[in-house]
């Protein structure tokens, strides 16, 4: 959910406190659960599941959506908006940090799962390396990724969180992938992501690279032609057709 796609602009959201933006992100969640029936009952049994460390109520209500949803809506419409909301409270101190990392562990082990049920990529396809920058470890819309990706026939060469520089170039050097994604999560100063941009433009001039994430750092970077700035799951699909 972006604040922007709800009529925000940016030069009204950057100077804001993380306190105001969290408030605001929170009333853009409450209406957006109103909107679609039965999904506020879903996150509340998913969150107060995880609070309780209760993995069998999490795993029964997960497979409810997504025999309902199926995988990709039950990420919009139930994990996304979950996530939100599980970042505000663990913000604002009413949720442990244990039970995040039990909640998002579980995700992870689930989109894993989906992943590997798909079928061999497809050889005409063009491949994507996917990766998270160093400091960076919060997979999940990452893996969400892989899973649309693979969905499409297309081959993903996955390196996971915390990838070093060197490294992404070496995997660049061994597979040519024609598509580069990676997310941006925490907040690192807009300077220093901005480098890490274009170095990332200076190397790999033959690969179309992708960013998505963080909305309040990303929009103070300038990406220019050379970097497509992910902002939906509908725009990922787009460059899947």
């Amino acid at each position: 959910m972006s604040l922007m796609d709800s009529g925000y602009k940016v030069s009204e959201l950057c100077p804001m406190s993380n306190r105001s933006l969290f408030k605001l992100v929170e009333e853009q969640l409450k209406n957006r659960l109103y909107e679609d029936e039965g999904t506020e009952y879903f996150i509340t049994q998913l969150v107060a599941a995880g609070m309780d460390f209760d993995s069998t109520h999490f795993e029964k209500i997960f497979a409810n959506c997504v025999l309902r949803l199926g995988i990709r809506n039950t990420y919009v419409k139930i994990i996304y908006p979950m996530l939100a909301k599980i970042g505000l409270m663990w913000a604002t101190d009413t949720m442990p940090p244990a039970c995040e990392h039990f909640i998002s562990n579980i995700i992870k082990q689930k989109l894993f799962s989906a992943i590997d049920s798909l079928p061999p990529a497809m050889p005409s396809k063009k491949s994507w390396l996917l990766f998270l920058p160093e400091e960076e470890f919060h997979e999940i819309g990452l893996l969400f990724s892989h899973y649309l990706i693979r969905q499409a026939g297309n081959k993903v060469i996955y390196l996971g969180s915390n990838v070093p520089f060197e490294t992404i170039k070496n995997a660049i050097g061994e597979t040519d992938p024609f598509h580069l994604l990676f997310f941006l999560v925490h907040n690192n100063t807009p300077e220093n992501t901005q480098e890490y941009l274009d170095n990332l433009k200076k190397n790999f001039t033959k690969s179309q690279i992708h960013v998505s994430g963080n909305e309040k750092l990303i929009s103070k970077l300038k990406t220019g032609k050379g970097i497509n700035w992910v902002r939906s799951v509908e725009e990922l699909e787009k460059q899947l057709l």
